[in-house]
């Protein structure tokens, strides 16, 4: 099966990733900036595509950035931080029209090349700094992101579950950063730190469309000036699991309390048995069909919603659930009635079935995306694998339940976070 046609190459330290399909009417670019994730630098990168956005030596404001996007017929750009395992990762990202189905054959992805580059390579500068506005301006709105998940309770529970899962370790930290860290932030430092990222990061480039290699390299090489000192990877740590595990009870005024527990699972991405927990996952909390959904929500009516999800650079499994304060015990004791049934084996040859063919169709749709397909690279780039896409559905296809079976055992209880509504809430 030939989902994709896909080349890369190394130019100018960057390591540009081309997937040439005729699926899209616009080309995406996505350049993605890895460097350590680290209490001391979190929040310079959290802010740092933040205040990269603001302006370019050429267009030295937002507005100018926003007006050169309406003139290349309405494109996009958008950035954005996240962790990927122990590494911190920053997006820029522009979607803009193929000019194959312009009258007008302007050279759109050229163009598009030249604004990102011009956004990471070549700043608006002022007294050789950051301008302290642009600065100012992002920091407050960088606490307000950050403040901001104190409000959606199903994210903080689950930055909550982290933070005692990773106590001490980098991958507790927010993507965006910390509120009085950033607060201490100037344009001096923040430009400092700019510049060893420019220097130290790793960098891909990702380019989806109907687009030709070749032409990509040469735009890459013609734009982008080369950074390719040594680079700083990131071997990611997998968690560890633990003898006794943890509880930890919180109140606040909520309507509908939010458990969500932690597992150890041993296995990343890298892993041979990567594909196994995939399919256990799906069965076990990650679709309708799952043991959580129907023995926990429709059997049960203990939860508003319970599903499960692992992270595959970090090797941990994380069960979530809405439910009403009162139903702690009963909701804990299904759910982990349902991990030993999956221990057991106590599932069937249809269920493993059924699972296989939604996480299919779950990957054939992200591959029905510009940013699926990046994501989905990415993911796996940032791993150190180099593993064809078109590989993953029949490796999925060759999971036995004995191999699931082996996985659910490795699996290990964590830590259990429950955000409880307060008496009279």
């Amino acid at each position: 099966m030939n989902l994709l046609q896909y080349k890369n190459s190394d130019i100018n330290g960057i390591k540009l990733h081309v997937v040439t399909t005729e699926k899209f009417k616009t080309n995406s670019i996505t350049l993605k900036v890895r460097g350590k994730l680290e209490e001391e630098t979190v929040s310079y990168r959290g802010i740092l595509p933040y205040v990269l956005q603001s302006g370019t030596k050429e267009l030295p404001t937002n507005g100018e950035i926003r007006r050169k996007l309406e003139d290349l017929y309405g494109a996009t750009f958008f950035v954005d931080v996240a962790k990927k395992g122990d590494y911190h990762v920053m997006s820029f990202t522009i979607d803009i029209a193929n000019e194959k189905y312009l009258s007008n054959q302007t050279s759109l992805l050229n163009e598009a090349i030249s604004l990102i580059s011009s956004i990471w390579q070549n700043p608006f500068i002022e007294n050789g700094v950051f301008s302290a506005k642009h600065v100012e301006t992002q920091k407050r709105t960088q606490i307000q992101r950050i403040q901001s998940i104190n409000d959606d309770k199903l994210k903080y529970a689950n930055q909550r579950l982290v933070e005692e899962m990773f106590k001490d370790e980098p991958y507790a930290l927010l993507a965006n950063g910390k509120s009085e860290d950033v607060n201490s932030i100037t344009a001096e430092s923040l430009y400092h730190y700019y510049e060893k990222s420019l220097k130290e990061d790793l960098i891909d480039l990702y380019i989806v469309g109907d687009v030709a290699f070749d032409q990509c390299k040469h735009l890459v090489e013609e734009n982008f000036r080369n950074t390719s000192a040594s680079k700083n990877t990131v071997d990611t740590k997998k968690a560890t699991p633990i003898t006794s595990p943890n509880e930890v009870i919180e109140e606040q005024k909520l309507n509908q309390a939010k458990l969500h527990i932690g597992y150890t699972t041993e296995i990343s991405i890298k892993d041979p048995d990567y594909f196994a927990l995939q399919v256990f996952n799906g069965l076990f909390g990650g679709y309708s069909h799952s043991k959580l959904f129907i023995n926990v929500r429709e059997k049960n009516s203990l939860a508003y919603y319970a599903a499960s999800r692992f992270e595959s650079h970090k090797s941990i499994l994380m069960v979530m659930s809405g439910i009403a304060s009162e139903n702690f015990e009963k909701a804990t004791t299904i759910i982990a009635e349902q991990l030993e049934e999956m221990k057991k084996g106590n599932f069937t040859e249809a269920e493993i079935d059924q699972t296989k063919l939604v996480i299919k169709n779950s990957l054939l749709e992200s591959m029905d995306t510009a940013y699926g397909i990046i994501e989905t690279l990415f993911n796996d780039q940032a791993a150190g694998n180099e593993r064809p896409i078109e590989d993953w559905i029949p490796e999925i296809e060759k999971v036995t339940k004995d191999e699931m079976v082996a996985v659910a055992n490795k699996i290990k209880l964590h830590t259990t976070y429950f955000l409880k509504g307060q008496e009279g809430a």
